[in-house]
Formats: C-alpha cells, structure tokens, sequence
C-alpha cells in the first residue's frame, strides 16, 4: 500500500466512525463469545466494533472480522492497548484503529507512523491537550461514568477543536445527551452487549438499532 492511499485510508476511517457515531466496545470470556457480539453489532447497524485486547485470542479475533467484514464496510479496531507491541500486534492482525485507556507515547508514535487512527483515553483538560498534541484525532472521554456529559461541555469552551467520544456509563437513556454535549461519537460497551451473557445476541442487535437511531436523532434536534 502506498503512503497516500494509508493517508486516505486514515481519512475515510474515521470518517467512517463519525458517521456511525457509535463504536461497540466488545468484551468477551472467549474468543467465539466476541465473535457473535461482533455479529450482533454489524448486524444492527454497528459501523466500528472495538475488540478489546482482555478477549482472549483477541489479534485471531480481529483478523477473522477483518477479512469477514471488509465487505460490509464495517471497521474493525483494537481496544485496552497498553504499549506499541500491543499496538503494532493489532495493526498486523487488521485494526483499522487503536483504542487505549490512556496516552501511551510510543503506541501514537506507532500508530502515527502507519496513518492508524490512535484514540487514547483521556480524563482532564490537560490529558486532552497532550493527546491533542501527540497526534489523537479523536479523544477517549474515559472514565465517562465518572465525567459525564457535563465534563465534555466544559472542555468544549476553551477546545472546540476536540473530538470527544466518551467510553463508560453511556446507556440508551443518555446517549443523546453526550452528542448534543458535543460529542463526535460514544464508545459503548456493557450497556450495549449485556445480553450476550445470558445468550441473547439478538437483543444486542434492537439495542444497536435504538443506540444509532438515538445519535441520529440527536443530531438532527436544533441545539
């Protein structure tokens, strides 16, 4: 692959994600368990579904979806990177982007270098800037239990320029909230995927269905 064609890779990736609005933040007890999570997700709609690296076998994982999914246009990324072995691990499998709970320098170096969207967790203004400043195109809001929605309106005034996609605490019943709070997208995970514990992937589905007409609604109310 030649270097522009990474460059728009880049582009369209996260374009891509933007659009969806939401990302499924998939954590499983096997690798098959988050296999038909994964299913479940594209098939309501998910356009990026985050497998985090606490799945077992988790690079099989992603490499089995990236070839699986490709066709539906659905974006396959890397969670709970730690370090740029573990970054640069995901990127051979497939992930079209990387996804950490916190900053990790040489994992954005990493990612930098092979035009891979980089998105690091972040819980104050000045975690924001630095990962701004290390190459992060879209900012981690993590925890967002713990933050909410409040706390992206507030780094909003002085950081129009962030782009803000918080991960934990984000249900059906807030998820407007964090868009209309400025938000490009949401990270959800057990608010999301609950159902798979008890077998149910087909409530994994309705929910996708509901999160992404949520955001979209959203979206479209005036502000």
């Amino acid at each position: 692959m030649k270097f522009e064609d990474m460059s728009l890779q880049k582009i369209k990736t996260l374009a891509r994600i933007v659009d969806s609005g939401l990302v499924a933040v998939v954590r499983a007890e096997s690798s098959e368990q988050a296999s038909r999570i994964a299913d479940a997700c594209a098939d309501g709609g998910v356009g990026a579904i985050e497998i985090t690296f606490t799945v077992p076998g988790a690079a099989a994982v992603i490499a089995d979806l990236s070839r699986r999914d490709a066709a539906r246009n659905i974006l396959i990324g890397a969670g709970t990177v730690l370090d740029a072995e573990t970054a640069r691990t995901a990127i051979l499998a497939g992930a079209q982007f990387v996804v950490g709970p916190s900053l990790n320098l040489e994992a954005a170096r990493l990612c930098n270098r092979y035009q891979i969207p980089y998105m690091p967790g972040a819980g104050t203004l000045t975690e924001i800037v630095e990962a701004m400043e290390c190459g992060a195109d879209i900012v981690k809001v993590f925890p967002g239990e713990t933050l909410g929605p409040a706390f992206v309106r507030a780094v909003k005034g002085p950081l129009p320029q962030a782009c803000l996609m918080p991960t934990g605490g984000v249900s059906i019943e807030n998820v407007a909230e964090w868009i209309r709070a400025g938000c490009v997208a949401v990270g959800v995970g057990g608010n999301l995927t609950a159902g798979a514990k008890r077998g149910h992937f087909q409530s994994i589905t309705d929910l996708a269905r509901q999160f992404i007409a949520k955001i979209r609604q959203a979206r479209e109310a005036p502000h």
